[in-house]
């Protein structure tokens, strides 16, 4: 039985630019008296200082945590709990967020928090010391976990230790933040200016903008000027490293840089990946790695486009220590086939028909589909991007994941990592190449 793939015709919201200069997206959905609100603003932790890493995470956690000029932190926390809504705030790598969901009747209350806490944190003294020794414990636990080690020190060798993407906060840069240095980061980034703003529920428009322009009064645009952020250099060469640490199963992550999201080549890259490891059951490394060699507990890939600049490609597994060449030597194996020649018609129809019969479900509520748009605009992809992106998917051809593949697929420029006890592989690493030993800082 075939059946047409479902229709795909989401609804836009409405956006426009408040006078204050925050951008603003609507959709009215009266179903449920409930309303949403999500904001992105152009920040993240690409601009910290360099003595200071950590501070745009913590900014955004205590501008939620630490209250505001008018309310204590704890007194937010009491009123949030009264009329049972979410509020929380954050700051990523390369975008901030903070969001508000609310019953109707409470919107008003909610909606003034928000206001307060964008505009005027105070940013308790107390609440930055439990915050920072919050992080200082992280750092201090960041080599517990094999799987976090191989992921992190893998981003170190692809980005670059000293570059933003692939820096990491210690002991020191934590411990020099102050509260003069939350202050300076919220003044220099947060304006109206520099925020998208999404609402989504039961609410009408002209009521709504006036809420916002009334919570956001005398908020004032600004001129902001972002650090320069430098290029991604790929590397020329790949290289093996290891990690040696007394456990059982060996950590695995074998890749090197990609592409931005707005690649003209990501949709034939995305079916690719779903073919090679993306997919899970069906992929050809999940049969051939782990259910037909039993080589791997888990085993997979992920093409993943940079917003900003150049993404990843990894590989990874997690094996027997005593099967970890083998493991490797496989994946990379199945690198270099994918190079060589076309994938076969039964696994392009069923990646495809994967993808297509899925992709609705990524916009069955009102809130994800202002979001996609929020994020269509704030990465600067074009507003119809959505809808190509299933179009161009449905015309991906075998020669185009051949070409694809042999394009931005790099088995000469691998770089392998293995986290694991080296006494007890099957196999010297040193078959792979040279190997460099990384030591983990205590």
């Amino acid at each position: 039985m075939h059946f047409p793939p479902p229709p795909f015709d989401p609804p836009k919201a409405e956006r426009m630019t408040l006078p204050n200069g925050m951008i603003l997206y609507l959709m009215e959905d009266h179903e449920l008296p409930l309303i949403q609100l999500q904001a992105m603003i152009r920040t993240g932790s690409i601009y910290e200082p360099a003595d200071k890493i950590g501070l745009a995470g913590l900014t955004g956690l205590v501008m939620r945590t630490g209250g505001t000029q008018k309310r204590a932190g704890n007194e937010i926390d009491e009123m949030l709990d009264q009329i049972a809504a979410g509020l929380s705030v954050g700051i990523g790598a390369d975008a901030g967020g903070a969001s508000l969901d609310t019953l109707k009747k409470d919107f008003d209350v909610g909606l003034s928090l928000l206001a307060e806490i964008l505009t005027q944190p105070a940013f308790e003294e107390e609440k930055l010391q439990i915050a920072k020794n919050n992080a200082l414990e992280g750092i201090r636990r960041r080599n517990d976990r094999p799987s976090s080690i191989a992921s992190r020190e893998f981003g170190k060798q692809l980005y670059g230790a000293d570059h933003p993407y692939g820096r990491e906060a210690t002991e020191a840069t934590v411990t020099s933040i102050t509260r003069a240095d939350l202050f300076a980061f919220h003044k220099k980034y947060f304006a109206p200016n520099n925020i998208i703003l999404g609402v989504t529920g039961d609410f009408t428009k002209k009521e709504m903008i006036d809420k916002i322009n009334k919570a956001f009064a005398g908020w004032e645009k600004k001129k902001i000027e972002f650090p320069t952020v430098p290029p991604l250099i790929e590397r020329k060469e790949g290289g093996v490293y290891e990690i040696v640490k007394p456990i059982t199963q060996t950590q695995i992550r074998i890749g090197h840089l990609g592409i931005k999201q707005g690649n003209p080549d990501f949709f034939a890259l995305s079916i690719l990946d779903d073919i090679l490891g993306g997919s899970g059951l069906s992929s050809r490394l999940f049969r051939d790695v782990r259910s037909q060699r039993g080589l791997a507990y888990s085993v997979g890939s992920a093409f993943r486009p940079g917003n900003l600049d150049l993404g990843i490609f990894v590989a990874y597994g997690e094996t027997r220590v005593e099967t970890t060449y083998q493991a490797i030597s496989t994946i990379i194996e199945h690198l270099r086939k994918i190079r060589q020649e076309p994938v076969s018609d039964e696994e392009l129809k069923r990646a495809k028909e994967a993808f297509l019969n899925s992709f609705i479900f990524s916009f069955s509520s009102p809130s994800q589909i202002v979001g996609r748009q929020m994020s269509l605009e704030y990465y600067s992809l074009p507003s119809d991007f959505l809808e190509r992106y299933r179009d161009n998917v449905a015309k991906v051809t075998q020669e185009d994941i051949l070409r694809v593949a042999k394009q931005y697929l790099h088995p000469d420029r691998l770089v392998i990592l293995a986290v694991g006890d080296e006494a007890r592989f099957d196999q010297p690493l040193s078959a792979l190449g040279k190997v460099s030993r990384i030591k983990l800082t205590p």
